[in-house]
Formats: C-alpha cells, sequence, structure tokens
C-alpha cells in the first residue's frame, strides 16, 4: 500500500517529465532545464521531438546573445534535456506536467496511462487553462497526487504559474509543486479548480465581449486594439491577443467557462465558431482577425479590412480657437493638450476663481514639464499666455470648437449644451467629454444636433494618447472629420465608436472589473493574488483592485450600472461587495479607504 501523501516526506522534484512538446510545453522545459532539473520532454512522434529540440537549442541561442546565459550554462542546460516518444520515459519522474491539447479524452488517456507507469509517490500536474482539475484527477488512481499547475505563454518570460487545487488534492504536493515554482523564478497563486481560474477567468470573458463588439461591427478591429492599448497601457489590444493564444483555443476556454458559470458574458461569440470551423484559428493559421505574412509569423499585412490611408474623405471645418468648459482636472488637463498644440484657449468656469484655478492647474502641470526637460521654459511661458480664464461662457461666442469637460451628470450636461447652442456661433463643434452618458441627450438640447459630437479624452489628458470619438444618429460627416483633423493636430489618436454606454473603452474595462469583484466576493482568491494574476499573467500595468481604488469606487460603480442599464445582461449588474464598499464610503485613494487602506496625505 503507497504510503499517504500527507506522510511523505517532499520531494524536491529533481526529475520531470513534460508530456506534451507544442510552444507551450518547450517553454516550460527550457524554464526547468536552466533551473537544473533533469527534463525529459515527451510527445508522440519524432518530428515534434525534433522541433521541440530545435526551438530549445534557437531559444537558448538567443539567450546567450542577450547575456542572460553563458555557452557553458547553455550547454548544461540542453544536455538536462532528453526527448522521448514512449510515456514510459517518464517512470522515474518526480513530476510530470501534461500540456496535451484541450481535450478530455486525450488528457484522461495521458493520466491513466501514467498511472501504471510513474512510481507512487510521483505528482501528476495539468497545464489545462480550461477544463476541470477535479474531473481530470477523478479519473486517476492517485487523485490526492494530481493538481494544475499553469503556465502562461511564453513560459520562460511569464513570471505566473497558478497551482491549482481540487477539492482531492493533497496539501503536501500543492507545496512541493508551489516550492519547485518559486525555485524556477516564478511567482506562484493558489487558486481553487474553476474553468479559466484566475487570470484566464478574467481575461477570456473580456475577449469575448472584444469579439462580439468587433462582430457587431459597433468599431473597427484596428480601434478596438488601439483603444484598449492606448486607454489601458495593455501590451496587446483584445483582438490581436485572440490571434495570438488561438481562436479554436479561446473559444474551447469559453465554452468550458460557460458551462460552468452559464453567465452570457463567457457564452463564446459566434464569430470565434466561424473563424475557428473556417481554419482562421489566428497566427498559427496566418490569418484571424487579421492576417499575418505567414502562419506563425507575428507580422500583419493588410487586408481587405485595412483601413485606407487619405482616400476620399469629408473635409473637416477650420479650427483656430478652442472653448473648454468646466474647472476640473480634466478640463484643465484638455486646456493644457490645445494650448500646447498652439490654439488660443477659452477655459471657463462657472466663475472667474475657478477658472484662474484651473488656469494655476495648468501652470502647474507645464512647471512640472520643464522640471522633467519635457518642455523648455519659454514654450511652457507661451503655452500658458494661450489661455484665457473666464466666468462667463458668453466668452465662447467666437470659439470654433467648444468641449465642455464638466461633472458626469445629464441635466448638469444638457442645461451646459442648451447654453452653448444660445453663445456659440453658427457651424461651431459642440463636443461632449461625457466617458458614460448618451451623447445624443446632450445633442438634443441644442437646437443644432448635427454639430455635437462625443470626444472621450481619457485621464491625465495630457500624458493619454487615446480620444474615443462618438457620433450620434444625427452627428455631421464634417463635424466628425473636423474632430479627427483635430485629434491628430495634437497629437492624439482618435478611435471611432458609437453612442452607446461604455463606447470601446469602459464597455471592455468595467466588466472585468465587475467580475474581478465577483471572485473576491465568492472566496475564490484573494485581492493580492488577484492583482498579482493580472499583473504578472496578462501583463496589465495595474491589478484590477489597484485600478479601481485609483478610479473611485462610487465612479466605478456608476458606469457598472450604466452599462448594465443599457444592455440589460445580467452579468453585469454591479457586484454588490461593490455597492457595499460605496454605502459605507469606501471610494478608494481618496478617501483612503476602498479595497485597501490607504495612508493619510
Amino acid at each position: 500500500m503507497a504510503t499517504p501523501l500527507s506522510d511523505t516526506p517532499l520531494s524536491p522534484l529533481r526529475t520531470v517529465a513534460v508530456v506534451g512538446l507544442g510552444t507551450m510545453g518547450t517553454g516550460i522545459a527550457e524554464v526547468l532545464a536552466r533551473a537544473g532539473r533533469d527534463v525529459v520532454g515527451i510527445d508522440v512522434g519524432e518530428a515534434q521531438t525534433a522541433r521541440a529540440v530545435a526551438a530549445l537549442e534557437a531559444a537558448t541561442a538567443r539567450a546567450v546573445a542577450r547575456g542572460r546565459l553563458t555557452e557553458r550554462e547553455r550547454a548544461d542546460a540542453l544536455a538536462r534535456v532528453r526527448v522521448s516518444t514512449d510515456l514510459r520515459a517518464a517512470a522515474d519522474a518526480d513530476l510530470v506536467i501534461e500540456v496535451a491539447p484541450e481535450s478530455y479524452e486525450i488528457k484522461q488517456q495521458i493520466i491513466r496511462e501514467l498511472d501504471g507507469i510513474v512510481r507512487p509517490d510521483t505528482i501528476l500536474a495539468t497545464g489545462t487553462n480550461a477544463l476541470s482539475v477535479t474531473r481530470l484527477a477523478a479519473d486517476s488512481a492517485r487523485p490526492e497526487r494530481v493538481l494544475g499547475m499553469h503556465f502562461f505563454n511564453p513560459a520562460p518570460a511569464m513570471r505566473l504559474v497558478e497551482i491549482v487545487s481540487s477539492v482531492l488534492t493533497a496539501p503536501a504536493a500543492v507545496t512541493a509543486v508551489t516550492n519547485l515554482a518559486l525555485d524556477l523564478g516564478k511567482e506562484p497563486v493558489a487558486v481553487g479548480d474553476r474553468p479559466g481560474f484566475v487570470a484566464d477567468g478574467l481575461l477570456f470573458g473580456y475577449l469575448n465581449q472584444a469579439a462580439a463588439m468587433y462582430e457587431a461591427k459597433y468599431a473597427s478591429r484596428e480601434d478596438i486594439d488601439a483603444a484598449m492599448r492606448l486607454g489601458c497601457g495593455l501590451p496587446m489590444g483584445p483582438l490581436a491577443l485572440l490571434d495570438l493564444i488561438g481562436i479554436d483555443t479561446a473559444r474551447t476556454v469559453l465554452e468550458a467557462m460557460y458551462a460552468a458559470s452559464h453567465d452570457r458574458l463567457h457564452a463564446p461569440a459566434p464569430v470565434l465558431r466561424q473563424l475557428s470551423e473556417a481554419g482562421l484559428t489566428g497566427r498559427k493559421a496566418g490569418r484571424g482577425f487579421y492576417t499575418y505574412e505567414a502562419p506563425g509569423s507575428p507580422a500583419v499585412v493588410p487586408d481587405a479590412l485595412t483601413p485606407r490611408a487619405g482616400g476620399p474623405q469629408v473635409p473637416g471645418r477650420p479650427v483656430r480657437s478652442v472653448g473648454v468648459a468646466g474647472s476640473g482636472t480634466m478640463a484643465s488637463g484638455i486646456a493644457e493638450v490645445f494650448a500646447k498644440s498652439g490654439y488660443e484657449v477659452v477655459l471657463a468656469a462657472r466663475s472667474a476663481e475657478k477658472a484662474e484655478a484651473a488656469k494655476a492647474r495648468v501652470g502647474a502641470s507645464l512647471a512640472r514639464s520643464v522640471d522633467r526637460g519635457r518642455l523648455t521654459a519659454e514654450a511652457a511661458a507661451q503655452t500658458l499666455e494661450r489661455i484665457r480664464p473666464t466666468g462667463s461662457y458668453d466668452d465662447f461666442a467666437d470659439v470654433d470648437l467648444a468641449v465642455e469637460a464638466v461633472a458626469e451628470d445629464l441635466e448638469v450636461k444638457r442645461q451646459l449644451f442648451a447654453a452653448l447652442d444660445k453663445v456659440c456661433r453658427p457651424g461651431a463643434v459642440l463636443a461632449t467629454t461625457t466617458s458614460s452618458l448618451p451623447v445624443v441627450a446632450c445633442a438634443r438640447a441644442t437646437t443644432r444636433p448635427q454639430d455635437v459630437i462625443g470626444m472621450h479624452f481619457f485621464n491625465p489628458a495630457p500624458a493619454m494618447k487615446l480620444v474615443e470619438v462618438v457620433r450620434t444618429v444625427l452627428t455631421a460627416d464634417e463635424v466628425h472629420a473636423t474632430v479627427r483633423e483635430v485629434c491628430a493636430k495634437i497629437g492624439k489618436h482618435p478611435v471611432d465608436c458609437g453612442d452607446r454606454a461604455g463606447f470601446i473603452v469602459n464597455a471592455l474595462l468595467f466588466p472585468y472589473l465587475n467580475n474581478a469583484v465577483k471572485m473576491v466576493q465568492e472566496h475564490y482568491a484573494s485581492l493580492d493574488d488577484i492583482d498579482a494574476a493580472m499583473k504578472l499573467g496578462g501583463g496589465y500595468p495595474m491589478g484590477p483592485f489597484e485600478l479601481l481604488d485609483v478610479v473611485g469606487l462610487d465612479v466605478s460603480l456608476a458606469i457598472e450600472k450604466v452599462l448594465h442599464r443599457e444592455f440589460r445582461d445580467p452579468g453585469l449588474a454591479p457586484a454588490p461587495l461593490l455597492e457595499h464598499l460605496v454605502a459605507a464610503g469606501c471610494l478608494g485613494r481618496k478617501t483612503g479607504r476602498g479595497f485597501r487602506e490607504y495612508a493619510k496625505r
């Protein structure tokens, strides 16, 4: 009878077998070998094992060229790897990591065969990111020794490893594998067994919504990807990321998530099935949402959907002077952006004192730029001179473009647009910076709805490159052209979208943040583990709870409510935990407490 794992001294897991030598399996083998482990790489065919060896040789050669390995270290690492096409080569392994295709049948067959091959104390780890570890463990003769060890692609570069326990997993197995991950220089995060775990559980819902947004022709693939890169600081846009992951893989993960959650946000967008069944599975096929130079190539090439440079366009209206309405951070930032680009700016607030204070905020921002060497003192002075503060909107009489940046309250904005309608000259473009309210409601408050458009800047406006250009069904083509031309002149990247709640960025960002709150609410994972998972596994600049506390929980809740009201999807209902924190006055950094506590300034 085998010794219970809980009583077994922990093995250092010196010999590790990796079953499945695709991109992920080969990357894991490289990580293990470079960390001094003896590695047995196993795959069904000699062609695949030969490709894996060649890939290892190439990857370690690149590491030497970049100064990350010496030639001696490379030679030692390669010497620690042997490959085989026979699963029995895993007989002496302390740990087996299977990275076979995402199929219960394939993985269960491998685990059943390994049961008859490996030692009684060997730990079996599945690399699945979508299938139930519990179901795979239950099919094993040693379920207490089966767990999940989910690496992220590319395994040598990505630091996150999710360690997935089932209800059957022995704690000693988790400890042994966690210690190995630490020895490999990785950041292990302990999670329970549900499809997608933490990182993919949050990531794939977001990717699915982006695919649905594209399928609905709400925005172009280029604009969706640019919006999320520039608006959120993500390393890749969602559609490009789907192409990299593999559209068929994404569909499999989402189907597993939907089967467990029955959340419509996880129901795979039909376009994922259409592309998968057509063989357009992304980079590996040479075509997915984008077209690539060759299968496996990262180089995107133009296709029939690529926007044409130049081409016939409606000419915009001339813009020489700009009015900015508001006195907060966003208004002063927008005024700075326009003044830096040479526009004469009228900065209007509810009182002359508030307008002067907003101009002073611009001056302080410019002074910081001078101190950091980004701007000369002369240029800063000239910029500030172009801004004329005023306590009356009557001074907007001659501006060519009026940009509203007042409180995110529809009635306040409607009243302001009614006032601008009376003050601004005929032909002036009227823009709102709203992030979640209907632009058309502002337009209908005027007698010239064709001149009204959304121009959603991101905070801080001087630093953030993105502007969402929001057309209503009433916006004139030349008004749209005017705003895009202005964006180019002020150094911003415009993305086009229609007038619906959240536009592109918030419609994709806030459901992801809400789902992170639900994970904590359900005691699935901790704040710290979720933040670490998204930064290390997804390349996000901030974890979801860090971001929520920065944005403000009250602001986040308001946007969640707008999205839920607009789309009527139960999955978009704000998480009760978020509502409770807001009700308690825990609004994030600005109050000293949100999901975390902060030192008072």
